[in-house]
């Protein structure tokens, strides 16, 4: 099967909280941004603030909305008010609740190192990509830890994201040791939880795009 590595690789600035932080993570080149509906996380967004960040992303920026367990009712609720490309699942949601809502979606796995993905390529399927992502008992996402990087298979048949603890210092290694489809970053480009860095964002895309396959 055809690797789905291709360079450069592609970037998602998660966490977006501001309409400008989403215009100057788009003019660095980011391929998506991310915006999280989910309370507890200090990079919440309410309905009303993600319309106007949806409304500053220019054209061919894929909008992702990030999930963590909802009702179903929540995530119909925000589909409804914000023109979201996709959907982020980082809870124990099923791939038939991940699936129901007319939305490509990416199913984040929360690992510690390497690990056999087959069987969660397997399960979910139906999913645009399996985005991996520190394992954390208490924080789900934007912790900027990192887990133990390995070469990622490249016949798996599904887009591989590496997330957790990438930063504009180690993203070419972590590009060059585990070669994925694309990278997510959220504190690793922030002054603040929430608050991104125009420099910092400018650097981690930067180094992405320039990584290149050995």
């Amino acid at each position: 099967m055809q690797a789905l590595y291709r360079n450069p690789v592609r970037v998602k600035i998660c966490g977006i909280t501001t309409p400008a932080d989403a215009q100057l993570a788009a003019v660095a080149g980011a391929d998506a941004i991310g915006m999280v509906f989910y309370p507890p996380s200090p990079r919440n967004v309410a309905i009303t603030d993600a319309q106007q960040i949806l409304a500053a992303v220019p054209p061919f920026v894929t909008r992702v909305g990030l999930f963590v367990n909802p009702q179903r009712a929540w995530v119909e609720e925000v589909l409804a008010a914000c023109a979201l490309d996709m959907l982020q699942f980082h809870g124990d949601e099923e791939p038939e609740f991940c699936a129901g809502f007319q939305r490509p979606y990416l199913k984040v796995l929360r690992v510690s190192g390497e690990c056999d993905l087959r069987p969660w390529r397997d399960r979910f399927g139906t999913a645009q990509g399996l985005l991996l992502d520190k394992r954390d008992a208490q924080v789900f996402g934007g912790s900027g830890q990192s887990f133990a990087w390995w070469r990622l298979p490249q016949d798996l048949g599904i887009p591989l994201i590496l997330a957790g603890g990438l930063h504009p210092e180690n993203v070419a290694t972590a590009i060059d040791v585990a070669r994925p489809y694309a990278v997510d970053v959220s504190s690793g480009v922030e002054v603040s939880p929430g608050r991104k860095d125009r420099g910092k964002m400018e650097r981690f895309i930067a180094q992405a795009h320039a990584a290149r396959e050995a």
